[in-house]
């Protein structure tokens, strides 16, 4: 039976149409997925994220056992910065996909917190458990002892300060810093693009979830569910675990290169199989956005190049703004320029699809 997060009764009573992911009910909806994408573009909405694996890394050398473990730069890492990397195997297949965070507190040694994908956290920490040897290296998952909310949209901000008052908010992307909400024990608010808007993410101890979720919906915000998230995503390019990555994915093919991968950094697991891609210039399949005029397709969906099997989407949604669908794909060479015209395969017929570029 699928758990519930701490932030059920408030999405319940908002009026939530539930889904199951990871082994919890999220909400789908609240009655109108693209009243609510509409108001994450123009305003401002609140997600409910609490499944999201949380772990704590901590210890003396916490910080080298992370740089040498993931694809990014986690030793020049300032108090209040994070990166997004990659957990790889040696040959550069991808584990997990990382938000990394050194805490805000200028304590030596540092300590790191660990955003990963529902359900995933213990997977994670059974990984890095297995390279640990004789490093002060400890893991805790607090998954379960906080709520994880994302407020995205233009007036997100706003909505903060309104709340937070005087408190800075952080700026940069992945910044992070200490909050407290009536004086109480201290959360976490993260600046976050999680679906191509500006957004933060807010982590905070179960016990004070619910008075924040009413306060920031009190404030404007207004709740928005998996499907609209959903639009969001794909329409920002945005990969997601489970979908459009797992542990057949080969990291530089999933686009994020630029944001994940530290090439000056020295040695880590799976970094020649990385050097090798990046120094022949290609890998044989990349992650791009293809057009789909007759509407979203299963994940898996085959594509062809007249008759020529050239990749497959892993995820698609009608999207919006096109008014028509959207997906996202792995696509062989020399298919991958926007404009490219191919074929989805859908019910045995082959219908029209096109490679695009995102963010749309």
């Amino acid at each position: 039976m699928a758990e519930r997060t701490p932030l059920h009764e408030q999405t319940s009573a908002a009026g939530a149409v539930f889904v199951e992911e990871a082994g919890f009910l999220v909400p789908a909806h609240f009655g109108n997925a693209v009243a609510e994408y509409h108001a994450a573009r123009t305003a401002a909405v609140l997600v409910d994220q609490s499944p999201r694996g949380k772990i704590e890394v901590r210890g003396a050398d916490a910080a080298r056992f992370l740089h040498n473990l993931t694809t990014n730069d986690i030793l020049s890492l300032t108090p209040g910065a994070g990166c997004e990397a990659f957990l790889t195997t040696a040959k550069a297949k991808v584990i997990a996909c990382l938000l990394i965070y050194r805490h805000a507190s200028p304590v030596d040694p540092p300590g790191f917190s660990l955003d990963v994908a529902a359900g995933a956290a213990d997977k994670v920490i059974q990984y890095l458990d297995r390279y640990l040897i004789s490093e002060q290296v400890e893991f805790t998952n607090h998954t379960a002892a906080f709520a994880q909310m994302h407020l995205a949209g233009p007036r997100a901000a706003a909505l903060l300060e309104q709340i937070l008052g005087d408190a800075n908010l952080p700026v940069g992307l992945l910044q992070h810093t200490e909050v407290r909400f009536d004086g109480k024990d201290k959360s976490w608010l993260r600046r976050h693009d999680a679906l191509g808007l500006p957004g933060y993410d807010l982590v905070c101890p179960v016990e004070q979830a619910a008075n924040i979720w009413q306060r920031l919906l009190q404030a404007g915000a207004q709740p928005a569910g998996y499907e609209a998230c959903e639009m969001l995503r794909i329409e920002a390019g945005l990969p997601r675990e489970g979908a459009d990555i797992d542990e057949t994915t080969f990291a530089p093919e999933v686009g994020r290169s630029i944001a994940t991968i530290c090439y000056t950094k020295g040695c880590y697991l799976g970094q020649e199989s990385i050097v090798m891609a990046r120094d022949r210039g290609q890998v044989n399949r990349t992650l791009v956005g293809v057009r789909l005029p007759d509407g979203p397709v299963p994940p898996g969906s085959r594509l062809f190049a007249e008759d020529k099997e050239v990749g497959r989407i892993t995820s698609s949604v009608h999207s919006p703004r096109l008014g028509m669908g959207l997906g996202l794909a792995y696509v062989r060479r020399g298919h991958q320029e926007p404009g490219t015209k191919l074929q989805v395969e859908r019910a045995g017929k082959r219908l029209p699809a096109e490679v695009t570029q995102v963010p749309i």
